[in-house]
């Protein structure tokens, strides 16, 4: 396997990759050309990531097992369910979309993750982790009840593997009987660290001196027979199957084989053809490593998961490290998160995986005790704090939007029910750019804004953002501070005690002209003043979703002609919804537009284009707004 230290600068000369239309043209190979184009795959996968950024180590881990499944099964017939979908640009390049790869995680460009509109190679569209193993039973099971015959396979790693989910989709197949494939790729990580009881059983298991004895006694004694050569691979794995998981997924009714060496093609594509004249719930365990082939992605998974642009002279392993002159929301949570934890030791923070995206690296290192990673486990995250909270502690959830949506049950039942003190630091609320639809922190204002008791904050700029943190984090009872993905607006943070009183706007700007009064909730305040500018509007920004600053609104519907909403959030049933009700009840004599996310699911892009396309861009704002005052005047 050739092995990287730099990210190709040209364009590399990709001999039997490039003869590669579709996996039909794969299957024609002969299986001794497979190393080969696992090299040209692994070489064209740099360069083009390199080119464009994005998703990067778990794709590199996967060449060899794309490769593979391509080549023993009759794909699209045959089916391939992958797991989040963070590991397919491998997959995209050998099922017709080689060309359209610089365009990925751009404005009409291929998707981030694997897209049923995009590619009939793409059979269930993924974003969100632990759905293969559901989706590919549902498959299978819609396939025998139409008598068809074809194969359905899930391909779900180690870190998907600590959602509960999974382990429900395995229970259900495990009793059902039915021909399902489940491909566990083992590379002991996720985008941080695994953690979880299984992770620890996986890693005892390939440590341990019967493992490898048998292991290694295998090799020795059965390749000195050459009648027993074809037997080697076999027995190794049957001798495995003593000290591996194979109990553990025996009981939920599978047929465990493995582990084997996930960077094998061709031992892969024999095991997979064995492995497809089998009958029932079959589970293999393939070992692979995580940016493999790429040595600076070896030895640094965490930070070569994905990677931004890199330009034509740099080096990979020379990463940029230009001063900042502002912060990410996520940076100021996590300063936050410190300077509260070093006052108050009730403090407990958790994260569902996602501790280098919300902020958590630092915190983690200065108060491991009071620092829980409950990996891919949303629903158990919310009910855990729920628990902490009702024994005293003052638990706070750092979550990104899109996620939080998998723990909606629990944010009710255990908690806000209960009225339990449990703060939820939301990041990447609305737009996020590259990531596209399954990603877009676009619904939390809707569903949060519907549940009793609960307080919903929206910081404009950073020192907000602190001031409402130590506001939530002293409420007695549950509160959400929702902010977006990347910096804010520069603001000066005073890193104290400071509070914002609960319910109450700030006025921003005024106006003697009384046409149009802008309600900015969050980060629309930039654009909000802009437009103001023009109109010579007055911008209240809202502070709260809520409660809502009622009076100040009903002052505003006395004095001016017509009320905007501003957010960065579905126009249905977000803030803006909340002030027309508002306005409603009240029977306001005032005109009121209401600009959000429309009812549609948002593409990948940048984040400036995709205001513009969702009409949040200052253009955009200040057309709707001329436009609707053209009918009230």
């Amino acid at each position: 396997m050739k092995i990287f230290e730099i990210i190709p600068p040209g364009k590399p000369n990709s001999i039997i990759l490039d003869t590669i239309e579709d996996p039909s043209y794969l299957r024609a190979l002969e299986l001794s050309q497979l190393p080969q184009l696992a090299d040209e795959l692994r070489e064209y996968l740099l360069y083009t990531v390199g080119q464009t950024g994005g998703h990067f180590g778990a794709g590199l881990g996967v060449i060899e097992l794309t490769i593979a499944l391509h080549y023993a099964f009759n794909t699209p017939e045959d089916r391939l369910v992958w797991d989040v979908g963070h590991q397919t640009y491998p997959h995209k390049i050998l099922t017709g979309r080689k060309g359209d790869m610089g365009s990925i995680r751009q404005m009409n460009g291929l998707a981030p993750f694997p897209s049923k509109k995009e590619s009939i190679y793409d059979s269930f569209g993924v974003g969100h982790s632990s759905t293969s193993i559901s989706a590919a039973l549902g498959m299978i099971t819609a396939t025998n009840a139409k008598q068809e015959d074809r194969h359905v396979t899930a391909i779900i790693g180690d870190g998907a593997m600590t959602a509960g989910m999974a382990y429900e989709a395995l229970s259900h197949a495990g009793s059902m009987d039915k021909n399902l494939l489940v491909i566990l790729n083992d590379n002991q990580m996720s985008i941080s660290e695994n953690v979880g009881g299984l992770r620890n059983y996986l890693s005892r298991i390939w440590a341990s001196r019967t493992y490898n004895k048998i292991r290694e006694g295998s090799k020795t004694v059965l390749t000195f027979v050459p009648a027993a050569k074809a037997f080697v691979r076999k027995a190794e794995i049957h001798a495995k199957g003593m000290v591996t998981p194979g109990a553990l997924f025996g009981e939920l009714g599978f047929e465990y084989i493995g582990p084997i060496d996930g960077h094998d093609s061709i031992g892969l594509v024999k095991i997979l053809e064995d492995i497809k004249r089998l009958k029932g719930p079959r589970f293999l365990h393939v070992i692979t490593t995580k940016g493999k082939g790429f040595s600076p992605a070896e030895e640094d998974k965490i930070s070569f998961h994905a990677i931004n642009k890199i330009k034509r002279a740099e080096s990979a392993q020379a990463k940029a490290t230009e001063k900042k002159s502002s912060s990410t929301y996520s940076e100021v949570f996590g300063d936050w998160l410190c300077y509260k934890a070093e006052k108050d030791h009730r403090l407990m923070a958790i994260t569902p995986a996602m501790r280098e995206g919300s902020g958590l690296v630092r915190y983690s290192k200065e108060f491991p005790d009071r620092y829980f990673d409950v990996a891919i486990a949303e629903q158990h995250s919310v009910t855990f704090a729920a628990g902490l909270a009702s024994e005293g502690m003052k638990p706070v959830v750092a979550i990104y939007s899109t996620f939080l949506q998998r723990a909606y049950d629990q944010l009710i039942h255990d908690v806000a029910l209960q009225e339990l003190d449990v703060l939820f630091a939301i990041d990447r609320a609305g737009l996020v750019g590259a990531d596209g639809a399954t990603h877009q922190g676009a619904f939390d204002l809707s569903y949060l804004r519907c549940i009793p008791n609960m307080i919903i904050m929206t910081p404009s700029n950073e020192d907000v953002a602190w001031k409402m943190l130590n506001t939530g984090f002293n409420y007695k009872g549950p509160v959400a501070v929702r902010y977006p993905r990347g910096f804010g607006p520069n603001k000066a943070i005073h890193k104290d005690e400071s509070e914002i009183e609960i319910g109450k706007s700030t006025e921003i700007r005024s106006s003697s002209n009384k046409n149009v009064a802008l309600l900015s909730f969050g980060n629309c305040l930039g654009t909000a003043l802009k437009v103001s500018e023009t109109l010579d509007a007055a911008v209240i920004d809202m502070n709260f979703v809520k409660p809502l600053d009622v009076k100040k609104i009903h002052a505003l519907s006395k004095e001016f002609k017509l009320i905007v909403s501003l957010e960065e959030n579905s126009s249905q049933g977000g803030a803006g919804s909340a002030v027309a009700e508002f306005l409603s009840e009240t029977q306001e004599n005032v005109s009121h537009l209401i600009i959000g996310l429309p009812d549609e699911f948002i593409d990948h892009g940048d984040q400036e284009q995709q205001k513009v396309i969702t009409g949040l861009a200052e253009e955009e704002v200040l057309s709707s707004i001329e436009k609707r005052l053209s009918l009230i005047s």
